[in-house]
């Protein structure tokens, strides 16, 4: 019995001895680096494969020292790897200091490592200096010209007001006339050639003138023929075709007094006659009579198809296209104005973002050369 506890008290010893504690260290690949370049930071854990809990990292007091990647955990034989990559952009002297690890509750210190980072020297007689870059402009957005935009609208309304009223064409007398019937601007301006009193003054000419123009202007209006510029022959004989060939209902007696209207007045005209007081009169009357008569029958009665049908020179009247307004005319203008405005803009914003560009690109070149400089 004796022999046998004796046993037992030995194997339990025994066994003690052989199984070894966890063993906590930390190793680097350097402890040396210049600004920028990489450190491989490891953590070992021996004699042991669970139980044990890696704690967040913990670098230099001053925060110099940066994790570039941390990786996964290493199960080797026994042992348990914890990789990380640091790094560091500024020179000097820095601690990583003890890690606390723990291994199935118990609490493990590792070492503290100290590595110095030393800036890259740079051979200003072989590297090219480059000068010192100016201030960056940042590009304008729509939120910097937003406070201006009304103040923009204002002063473009105005300015189309403006242009409207110094640039907007007055209409012409012959737009006016084209507006009234042309009955009642014939009857009208017969009216107005009676009070200025043309042939009293001795200007028998130019009454003649003025009295022939206003009855074929009229009768052009009306029947849609070349009256101003035809002769008093061709005029008589196309308003005599078509009143043949359709139903006007011309006399032949107001037929007579408008070939004798027009035949006396190129007398006057042309031969330099000069005709009685009594015969301008009947002249004036005539005239009056011929626009009474030809005018209820020419808006009653005439047809399209009967004046095509005449083989005489007729007129045929274009479609009226109406052209914009000169307020309509300048609203278009300054809209595109206005889309211009937007349009430059966008275009310096454009400008401005490739010059930053070109600055950007030209500083990662100068940081790459002389990082690449011993």
């Amino acid at each position: 019995m004796k022999k046998q506890l004796l046993y037992i008290i030995l194997f339990i010893g025994f066994l003690g001895f052989s199984q070894e504690k966890p063993k906590v260290k930390v190793s680097v690949d350097t402890t040396k680096i210049r600004i920028g370049e990489q450190i491989n930071y490891q953590i070992f854990v021996d004699n042991i494969e669970t139980g044990v809990v890696f704690p967040e990292l913990q670098l230099d007091a001053t925060g110099k020292i940066e994790i570039v990647e941390t990786l996964n955990i290493d199960t080797l034989k026994n042992r348990l790897v914890r990789k990380y990559v640091l790094t560091s952009f500024d020179s000097g002297r820095y601690v990583i200091p003890q890690q606390k690890i723990n291994v199935w509750s118990q609490e493990y210190l590792t070492d503290s490592i100290v590595v110095d980072v030393a800036t890259v020297a740079v051979d200003t007689l072989k590297q090219k200096m480059f000068p010192i870059k100016a201030v960056h402009n940042e590009p304008y957005t729509f939120e910097d010209v937003k406070p201006y935009l009304w103040w923009l609208v204002v002063v473009l309304l105005v300015l189309a007001l403006v242009l409207y009223f110094v640039f907007r064409k007055k209409e012409t007398l012959e737009e006016i006339e084209a507006r009234i019937p042309a009955y009642d601007l014939a009857l009208k301006k017969l009216k107005e050639l009676d009070d200025k009193q043309l042939w009293q003054q001795n200007k028998i000419k130019k009454y003649y003138v003025e009295l022939t123009d206003i009855v074929r202007a009229y009768i052009e209006r009306e029947m849609r023929i070349p009256a101003l510029e035809s002769t008093t022959n061709d005029l008589i004989a196309t308003i005599t075709d078509i009143n043949k060939s359709s139903s006007l209902n011309i006399s032949d007696k107001a037929l007579q007094k408008l070939q004798r209207l027009l035949k006396e007045a190129d007398l006057v005209k042309f031969a330099k006659y000069r005709p009685l007081s009594n015969e301008i009169e009947l002249h004036r009357n005539d005239a009056e009579d011929i626009v009474n008569i030809m005018h209820p029958s020419i808006v009653g009665n005439v047809k399209i198809n009967d004046i095509k049908s005449i083989k005489k020179t007729i007129i045929v009247q274009k479609p009226i296209y109406k052209t914009p307004s000169m307020l309509v005319k300048i609203v278009i203008i300054l809209v595109f104005l206005l889309i211009g405005f937007f349009f430059i803009l966008s275009i310096s914003n454009v400008a401005k973002s490739v010059e930053n560009i070109k600055n950007t690109i030209q500083q990662n070149s100068l940081k790459i050369n002389t990082e690449d400089v011993e």
